[in-house]
């Protein structure tokens, strides 16, 4: 049965599209000009989930409500690019402490080998992934059906999961400070 969408629905999706495609050349772009090595793979990382993203919204375009297969994506995370991100984002966390030692409290970057250029790079896209998800958040409002809302719903959630794996990058390389 193909999925009946409004004039209103259609147009959100068209702009979540758009955000997809823009994340997925500024996560390609930045993996390119990353300096540090973990950053490049995270980035890479978070392009190709992007990239499923676009994909999911498409078949939502065409009429098709894909399956989000909750299930797996809670027992088998690392397996995905997301539960990659968050494995990469975790391991430098904990590197980061190791070689950083007390360095945490310090200046943002301080002795944390991280360029200003990446630094840059993560701060762009921790911006980038909040106001996604914000959009996101909008959009699962305005459907009427139940399945899509539950899709977008899943997109918005692995949306987050890239801001975590951005912030969790930043906080081991001492480039985010919770006060």
């Amino acid at each position: 049965m193909a999925l009946k969408l409004s004039q209103k629905e259609q147009m959100l999706l068209q702009d979540q599209k758009s955000h997809e495609e823009i994340c997925i050349k500024k996560y390609n772009t930045y993996a390119n000009q990353a300096q540090d090595p973990q950053l490049k793979q995270l980035f890479s990382s978070l392009a190709q989930q992007e990239q499923q993203h676009l994909n999911t919204i498409n078949q939502i375009l065409a009429g098709k409500v894909p399956s989000t297969n909750q299930q797996q994506g809670q027992q088998g995370q690392q397996s995905q690019p997301g539960g990659q991100a968050q494995a990469m984002a975790a391991s430098g966390q904990g590197s980061g402490q190791q070689q950083g030692g007390s360095q945490t409290g310090g200046n943002a970057g301080q002795n944390q080998n991280v360029s200003q250029a990446d630094a840059n790079l993560c701060q762009d896209m921790l911006m980038t992934e909040k106001y996604v998800s914000g959009t996101y958040d909008t959009a699962i409002f305005e459907f009427t059906d139940s399945n899509v809302r539950q899709v977008l719903n899943h997109i918005q959630k692995e949306e987050q999961q890239h801001g975590e794996a951005i912030f969790k990058y930043m906080q081991s390389k001492g480039l985010y400070q919770v006060q």
